[in-house]
């Protein structure tokens, strides 16, 4: 199985990109999109001048709880700058959500809880709230963390949006808001 295939069987439709978008951006932005593999796993992410941004981690079943996946994001740490990613919330029909973010949670990973996420997927014409998650080596404001996000989203999310689906994401303004609500819950909050 290849690197795509086994993005593709493991994430939702919603959030995968194209092969063909994923391939552009490695070839057209390799100065800042990667593909990392193994036969355990595959890592795509985008390395900025002030922070890294993991589009996608996989680690196979059988290769789960051997320390892998902390030693790809130790890998990322290293280089001394924000790691942001984005999460689906907490599903009760997937258990695989709530492993994910015990498993960032002990790799002490904090939520962007005053930042809204919402996104039309292209594949699906539905709109998905996301979470984002952020590792600093730094005290950073999550204001920071919004711009970075903004950032990538134009720079990665986007790209060549309209040649890959034959239509544009939302602007990412539309996408990515400030949440001035002081009863916004830690996504942590939500783990036994």
């Amino acid at each position: 199985m290849n690197w795509y295939e086994k993005l593709s069987k493991y994430f939702p439709i919603e959030e995968m990109k194209s092969k063909e978008h994923m391939e552009a951006l490695l070839k057209e932005q390799s100065d800042i999109y990667h593909k990392e593999e193994g036969p355990h796993h595959v890592l795509m992410y985008a390395e900025f001048e002030n922070f890294i941004f993991i589009d996608y981690l996989y680690v196979s079943k059988d290769a789960r709880g051997q320390g892998l996946g902390s030693k790809l994001l130790e890998k990322l740490k290293k280089k001394h700058k924000p790691v942001l990613l984005e999460v689906e919330p907490v599903d009760e029909n997937d258990k695989d959500t709530a492993k994910r973010l015990k498993f960032y949670q002990r790799q002490n990973f904090k939520h962007a809880k005053s930042i809204g996420y919402r996104r039309r997927s292209l594949a699906t014409n539905e709109v998905n709230q996301l979470e984002i998650l952020y590792w600093s080596p730094e005290s950073n404001t999550e204001e920071v963390v919004l711009g970075a996000m903004k950032q990538m989203y134009e720079k990665i999310h986007t790209y060549k949006d309209k040649e890959w689906y034959g239509e544009s994401y939302e602007q990412v303004d539309q996408v990515l808001k400030v949440i001035e609500d002081d009863k916004q819950k830690n996504i942590f909050d939500q783990l036994d």
